[in-house]
């Protein structure tokens, strides 16, 4: 039995005009939104099929041919980038041009959520798309280990290894993989000596009467985006070296109803992939990375996007409907992990301190406090990462301190009564997981220039396959203003350092945090420079020093870097077409 989604090879694009008005905006703004880097994909809002008429999710459940075992409804859980995330924390929403905070995640109530759903429908799979094992003071210090006995208490069905779980080595990656209790998948990850695949390229399963079948790709851009030595030993290929056989094997050999790429390339990847024609055959693409929220799925040509948001504060829900070996009926939502909803499940509490145990006495201590939110959701400039330039910048004293465009680490919100928050060395290892040594460099004017160039074109490439997962890079020192839709080279519309515009020929300082593995006339993907030297303490060092002299810390959000045709408080690389953050 061969069936293929009825809704996976139609093309139903509406025009870059029809996108403009469904956004509720002039084109003008349009362009200025960031959707000029997507016109191209052909995407639009796919249809939430059967919400319309039937509401809720679990309202399919309760149509005739469901109640008589006519039909079967099939239910997929997807997570990712949880990040080592397993307690409660204040969680970063976008709602009415504003942010507001609320509780959610942590591990004990996504167990319970998980437990209740799964009660609701036997056919049922969960699948997490990778960075699961770091991001948090447990994960690093254990370098991964304590999540795998949370994670498999959680009994995830399929994991995939995303671009973060290199960080520990391939030696620990193979470990720390191969002791989860579910099936792994990834179809591009490749022992370098050998040639030969590190996990299985694709998974599949029987689920009410339909056959399933997954294919896993990480990022090809990791050995770049990250420091070089993570991924010693390991071999990265794009998706189109393989998927078409991939996904040939699990349509004809396999015949599989369901073919879904659970993949970990960020969403403009995904996106750009969901147009390729050698996707055709995947139903669904089960995106990661970028920590996008997507509450109704987006369709290219071939296939359908989603992704489920980050650090387990949200579940993203897949509903089938299945009769006669056909696909029937679909809907789809994005649900938070709300621990006033969710009771916490008593033996995962009892796991997470025994888990904890080991590191309280020192993660707990409070090294500082802040009276403004910490947070690192925008994609152009953030309080959190101001904060750690700001540190640099006094401890080293350079002309500019810098720090990667990371979007790891949950908020952190300073308590209504107090005032303040505590920050802690727990929520310090959240904010930097890996504490690096503090590097100096001297660089040219126009080195500092061309880099910039690049590093937009790492966030803003119109050609999706260039974007970098992360975010623009952080800085203290110098201020900049670009422009996001201009041609790549010619972004950079004015440099002023220290308050001087920029001299080409002029020699500047800089400090960044030391990317294991770069040669050392490389810096923060700075090539070429010069006179570099370790100044002898570490990040972690800078941080504590900083925080002890200068709390409580107000950091925001103050023009260092100003777009033309962007708000500072961008949140997506695809903002603005038929996708918004929230």
């Amino acid at each position: 039995m061969s069936f293929r989604n009825k809704h996976s090879n139609t093309c139903s694009c509406n025009s870059c005009e029809d996108m403009v008005r469904a956004a509720g905006q002039s084109r003008k703004d349009f362009i200025k939104t960031l959707g000029a880097a997507t016109v191209g994909m052909g995407l639009i809002p796919v249809a939430t099929y059967g919400m319309e008429e039937k509401g809720k999710a679990e309202e399919m459940a309760a149509t005739q041919a469901v109640k008589s075992g006519k039909a079967q409804r099939v239910t997929l859980f997807h997570t990712a980038d949880i990040h080592g995330q397993v307690t409660v924390h204040d969680e970063f929403f976008w709602e009415e041009g504003k942010s507001v905070f609320k509780k959610r995640g942590g591990f004990a109530h996504l167990k319970t959520m998980v437990n209740e759903l799964r009660k609701q429908n036997p056919n049922t799979l969960l699948v997490d798309g990778g960075d699961c094992f770091q991001g948090s003071a447990i994960a690093a210090l254990s370098e991964g280990q304590v999540m795998i006995p949370l994670m498999n208490n959680i009994n995830y069905d399929l994991v995939l290894p995303g671009n973060w779980e290199v960080v520990y080595g391939k030696k620990m990656l193979i470990k720390d993989m191969g002791a989860y209790h579910a099936p792994k998948v990834c179809a591009n990850m490749f022992h370098e000596e050998t040639g030969e695949l590190i996990f299985p390229p694709y998974q599949t399963f029987y689920l009410g009467g339909l056959k399933i079948g997954f294919l896993g790709y990480n990022d090809p851009l990791t050995p770049i985006r990250q420091s070089p030595a993570y991924s010693y030993g390991i071999k990265f290929s794009q998706p189109e070296k393989n998927i078409a056989k991939y996904i040939k094997i699990l349509r004809e050999q396999e015949e599989c109803d369901l073919v879904i790429a659970l993949t970990h390339m960020g969403l403009a990847q995904q996106l750009n992939l969901a147009n390729q024609p050698f996707v055709g055959g995947v139903d669904y693409v089960f995106g990661a990375d970028t920590h996008e929220r997507i509450r109704q799925p987006l369709k290219g040509k071939y296939s359908q996007v989603t992704e489920p948001g980050s650090f387990a504060s949200f579940i993203a829900r897949l509903d089938i409907i299945v009769e006669d070996g056909k696909i029937k009926d679909e809907a789809y939502e994005l649900m938070e992990v709300d621990p006033e909803k969710y009771k916490a499940d008593e033996e995962m509490v009892q796991l997470l301190e025994k888990t904890h145990e080991p590191y309280n006495k020192e993660i707990k201590r409070v090294i500082g406090k802040t009276t403004t939110p910490l947070l690192r959701y925008f994609v152009i400039e953030t309080p959190m990462d101001n904060l750690i330039t700001d540190a640099v910048m006094w401890k080293a004293k350079p002309d500019i301190a810098l720090s990667n465009g990371f979007r790891f680490c949950p908020p952190l919100v300073p308590d209504e009564k107090t005032g303040s928050a505590d920050i802690t060395v727990e929520y310090l290892w959240s904010m930097l997981p890996v504490n690096s040594d503090v590097k100096m460099a001297e660089v040219t004017g126009k080195q500092l220039c061309d880099w910039l160039e690049k590093e937009m074109e790492n966030v803003f490439a119109k050609d999706a396959t260039k974007r970098f997962g992360g975010w623009l890079i952080r800085f203290k020192g110098m201020t900049m203003n670009f422009t996001i839709a201009a041609e790549p080279g010619k972004r950079l519309n004015k440099l002023m350092i220290n308050g001087t515009p920029v001299d080409l020929t002029k020699t500047y300082s800089i400090v960044a945090c030391e990317r294991e593995g770069d040669p050392d006339s490389v810096l923060c993907r700075i090539k070429d420079v010069t006179n570099t030297r370790k100044l002898g303490y570490k990040l972690h060092d800078v941080m504590e020093e900083y925080l002890a002299t200068h709390s409580p810390v107000s950091p925001k959000i103050e023009g260092r870097a100003v777009a033309t045709d962007a708000p500072s408080t961008l949140l997506t690389q695809v903002e603005g077409v038929n996708y918004q953050f929230r």
